[in-house]
């Protein structure tokens, strides 16, 4: 409950005083990557309930002669590079803290079509809020393997405090200003996650 009224405390807070660079990210997002402004998507929070997640675009709507999505590589532009880079886009998801369906602090909520390929231990990452940051995110985010992520989202899930929650918040400002682990190899992203390695 303590956690709880914290985050809606420094979300609705921060919504406040960060409207006019929201603002002006929304107006360069349109300019840029053109309409929709947010990416919007379905994914797992708590105990797996889905929700839907609001991001800034950091992509164009780019299509092949066969109307499929062209892939990442070939759709993020620099201005979506810088982006993420600087996790502006992540701004919006403080909507989703206000709401309930994230934290300031958890493990980041992945895709719904990840949960069927989770093993127990991978699923105890649900047992408490995803976070617009985590342990994961400061020990390596992108450049870290999936399995390396998933044994912090449950190391957070065993250790989580509130002291932990606001290391992790100081620590995540310092990886945004160095632009630590945002790529993972030479791709933009995490690559797609396609179960447990044995």
């Amino acid at each position: 409950m303590f956690k709880r009224m914290v985050d809606i405390l420094i979300a609705s807070s921060a919504l406040i005083v960060l409207a006019p660079l929201i603002l002006i990210v929304a107006i360069l997002v349109n300019r840029k990557l053109g309409s929709p402004v947010f990416f919007k998507q379905y994914r797992p929070g708590l105990n797996g309930k889905i929700f839907q997640m609001i991001k800034f675009r950091s992509m164009r709507n780019a299509y092949d002669e066969s109307g499929s999505l062209l892939p990442n590589e070939q759709r993020i532009t620099s201005f979506g590079t810088k982006l993420r880079a600087s996790s502006l886009d992540e701004l919006p998801e403080l909507w989703n803290v206000i709401k309930g369906d994230m934290s300031l602090v958890g493990p980041r909520p992945l895709l719904v079509e990840y949960l069927p390929l989770y093993d127990k231990r991978q699923k105890r990452r649900h047992e408490v809020r995803p976070g617009i940051t985590g342990w994961a995110q400061i020990n390596g985010r992108n450049a870290i393997s999936w399995e390396e992520k998933f044994e912090y989202d449950v190391w957070y899930v065993d250790n989580r405090s509130f002291f932990l929650d606001i290391k992790i918040l100081f620590l995540t400002i310092k990886k945004v200003f160095v632009h630590e682990g945002i790529s993972h190899g030479d791709d933009i992203a995490m690559p797609v996650f396609t179960g447990r390695s044995e």
